[in-house]
Order: C-alpha cells, then structure tokens, then sequence
C-alpha cells in the first residue's frame, strides 16, 4: 500500500479568531483620541526632573531670569518624544511675558541640559507654556460655592408617594 501524503489543503487549519490569538494580539485602536503611552509618560517625567534640576541650580545668565524661582509641574511628549510641552509656574507669582521669552532664549542650553541628563535618540525640542490647572481648580471651587449650585448640590426632591394603603 501506498502510503497517503499529506498536502496544504488537508492540514488541520488554525482558527484565527481563537480566544488566544484575541488575548495576544494587539488592541485596535478605536476611532478616537487616545492618552499617551507609557513610554510618553516616563519620558517626560524624567525631563520633567532634568528640568526641574537646571532650575534648581539656575545656571542661566539671562537677565530676565536673574533670581528666577521656576516650577516645572508637567511634561508632555509628543507621540515620536521629538518635542515636550513642559508647563511651567512661578513659585508665589505668575511668570511675565519677558521671562517666558527669556525660556524661549535659553531653550538650546535647556535641551542640551535634558539631553546629558536622559539618553535618547533625539534630544528633544522644548516648549514652553504657563500653567494654569491651580487657576483653573480654584475658579472650579468659587464656582461650586455659589448658591446657586448648592442648590442644585442638595438633597434630591423625594417622588411623592402614594398614600393608598390597601
């Protein structure tokens, strides 16, 4: 007897919708924006620390920024960790125009800062804004102590009920 070999279309065949392959494979990526990655995220809290390092010791020689205390609360990385966003405050009083544009200035000595600090590819280009989120918290906490948002805070209206009793 001959023995049957065995060809491509009788090989058993895998199912490509298994519960396996659908736990292994990657997520699809829904229509929407999503939040950063975790490489985004730890990227820009370690320039975050570098930054926040060089302000600490306040190397820079621009006149605008002579006795400059600097806060850097966030960092944001752009999806290719080219540029960081970081958002800046002023310990007391809010940062000027001529100090914001005095970051601007020393922006090169700042990304050559970050780049000896955290090893990547690319050191990345660092931009500047102010930070309002403790602005915007205590607009958010004058605003829920209005009247008339207490109001609307209360106790909700209980239903009537009905007061037939059988």
């Amino acid at each position: 007897m001959a023995r049957k070999t065995r060809d491509a279309a009788d090989a058993p065949r895998r199912d490509t919708n298994s519960a396996l392959d659908r736990a292994t494979r990657p997520a699809a990526k829904k229509g929407g924006a999503q939040g950063p990655s975790q490489r985004q995220l730890r990227v820009a809290e370690e320039i975050r620390h570098a930054l926040s390092a060089v302000f600490t010791r306040e190397e820079f020689r621009d006149p605008d920024l002579f006795d400059l205390k600097v806060t850097v609360t966030e960092v944001r990385a752009s999806p290719d960790l080219k540029h960081m966003t970081a958002f800046v405050s002023g310990l007391g009083k809010d940062l000027t125009s001529a100090q914001f544009a005095g970051l601007k200035r020393i922006q090169p000595f700042l990304r050559t800062q970050v780049a000896k600090a955290v090893r990547l590819r690319v050191a990345p280009e660092l931009h500047f804004q102010p930070d309002t989120a403790l602005d915007y918290a205590m607009h958010i906490s004058k605003v829920m102590q209005l009247p008339v948002v207490q109001q609307d805070l209360g106790k909700p209206a209980e239903p009537p009920q009905d007061s037939e009793e059988p």
